[in-house]
């Protein structure tokens, strides 16, 4: 029996004590049985690189760039100990004998070897990659590559810059993020660098006019960059609903709507309401442009043959379509015209002043459905859907937004091969219609405070490894994963300085502040 019987409060300090010199005392290292992956183990207090973080394996002369894909704390079995407690209150006069397992714990992780000689190696030692090192991971993978610098590595200790591959945008590319994560300012420089450093042309669905100054350099920015977008500005046109002989107003015509869209902007089933879209059809047909309008009204004052068209006036009247500002009302042009023009480079289709939903999807409707049917023109063109909850929903709630739904998963589906690529920007994964998300090969994923929206794009984008997904509720403003062929791996990275304007605005919150302080 112990000669010098402890405390229990000692013995469990001695017990602490031993685990620590324990785990301190386990070997770190690396091994790999196949030189394209390895695995590793680190002591509990070290310094250890995060999931998407980048490692050097030395294993001797060796050097190889890894990156780490995931990384756990484990717990393994040590060794059995004991001592004998001298409990207060017992007199003394017992003793207790405690035995007790140790359990170590140890960082364990995994991940992908990225520049080696590709052979086999077992308890390399594992440092934090220099940014020289990656730097040339990069600068190897994309050799032929545009690239298209648009802010700094993350999880690099020294800068670096990160760019994007500008040929992978000839795939979809799904961006998501929640409010204040910025996604909106981060989608600017994505969109600014397409514009400087490649002739890609970009069409914008913006329902908050947040790029309604892509064409504006800001006060401040790189003079280079300023200047390039200055040249540019005549090629950036801006369409927005305005006074009526604005010639930067969005306008559409009545003629270029055909008759499916006009069923499902005055909500008329062929059937149930048949006479009404027998006359629709009618005047359609023997009309163009706003003389449909007026050929309209002239059926209607007709009281012997006139019911039909009053009720389809009428019914046009009462849903206010006739009121909308969109409506061309005999302006020369309009935008569906100007998508099939030569002479600009992007075209920013603000719908965020339009009076009703019903005008913005009916807008939508009508761009998408255009591109759709002009598809064979072969024209290659970045089609960007921010807010695409409400122009592709998974559950669509009018007749309208369901024609742009469709239209929109047709593009996704098909598009590629007649130069449509889509660009698709959400707060909300799970509310953008399931076959547009899942045909995009390319992800931006920023700030997520849903675990659940995370986990549906682990579904969708299963090439993302979990645990890089699973960082998302940890970013901060700016930084993202970026994943598909716009980068040779799934990388982290901090978007840098927009070089124009940024629209739209935050809402004040100066109702925050103490009235004291005010």
């Amino acid at each position: 029996m112990d000669p010098n019987p402890q405390s229990l409060t000692e013995t469990l300090a001695s017990f602490q004590s031993l685990r620590r010199r324990l785990e301190n005392s386990v070997v770190g290292g690396a091994t790999s049985v196949d030189g394209r992956t390895f695995s590793y183990q680190a002591p509990v207090g070290s310094d250890v690189v995060s999931p998407g973080g980048f490692v050097t394996l030395v294993d001797g002369d060796r050097r190889a760039l890894g990156q780490v894909l995931d990384q756990v704390l484990a717990v393994r079995e040590g060794p059995a100990t004991g001592a004998t407690v001298d409990e207060a209150g017992l007199g003394g006069a017992e003793r207790l004998a405690l035995t007790t397992q140790v359990r170590l714990r140890v960082i364990e992780g995994n991940g992908r070897i990225l520049l080696g000689d590709g052979r086999p190696f077992v308890d390399a030692a594992v440092e934090e990659s220099t940014a020289a090192e990656v730097e040339e991971f990069f600068s190897q993978a994309n050799v032929d590559a545009t690239r298209l610098p648009v802010g700094q590595l993350a999880l690099v200790k020294d800068p670096v810059v990160a760019t994007l591959d500008a040929s992978g945008f000839d795939r979809h590319t799904f961006l998501c993020g929640q409010s204040g994560s910025g996604k909106t300012y981060s989608l600017g420089v994505v969109l600014e660098r397409l514009l400087l450093d490649t002739e890609l042309r970009i069409i914008v669905l913006d329902p908050n006019s947040d790029f309604v100054h892509l064409n504006t350099p800001r006060p401040g920015a790189d003079p280079a960059l300023a200047a390039q977008l200055a040249a540019l500005t005549p090629r950036i046109r801006v369409r927005r609903p305005s006074d009526e002989g604005a010639e930067d107003r969005l306008r559409l015509r009545f003629d270029e709507l055909n008759e499916a869209a006009w069923g499902a902007l005055l909500r008329l089933d062929p059937i149930a309401d048949g006479d009404e879209y027998a006359t629709l059809r009618e005047v359609l047909d023997a009309q163009q442009g706003m003389a449909a309008m007026a050929q309209l009204e002239a059926d209607s004052a007709d009281e012997s043959t006139g019911k039909h068209a009053r009720a389809l006036l009428r019914r046009m009247r009462n849903l206010g379509a006739d009121r909308w500002d969109v409506w061309a009302r005999g302006q020369a042009g309009s935008l569906l015209e100007e998508l099939d023009e030569d002479g600009w480079r992007a075209l920013i289709i603000d719908t965020g002043t339009l009076g009703t939903p019903q005008e913005k999807a009916l807008v939508a409707q009508a761009v998408l459905e255009h591109l759709w049917v002009k598809r064979n023109d072969r024209r290659p063109a970045l089609v960007v859907i921010d807010e695409a909850h409400n122009v592709c929903p998974q559950l669509p709630d009018s007749s309208l937004q369901a024609m742009a739904t469709e239209y929109a998963i047709r593009i996704a589906a098909e598009g590629r091969k007649f130069g449509l690529y889509l660009l698709i920007s959400t707060q909300r994964p799970q509310k953008v219609h399931e076959n547009v998300v899942s045909q995009c090969d390319n992800l931006m994923l920023m700030r997520m405070n849903s675990v659940a929206d995370v986990a549906s794009l682990a579904g969708l984008f299963s090439f993302v490894p979990q645990p890089l997904l699973d960082q998302a509720t940890g970013f901060r403003q700016g930084q993202a994963l970026v994943a598909g062929k716009v980068v040779p791996i799934p990388t982290f990275v901090r978007f840098g300085a927009r070089v124009s304007v940024e629209g739209g605005s935050d809402v004040a919150t100066d109702w925050a502040t103490p009235q004291a302080a005010q």
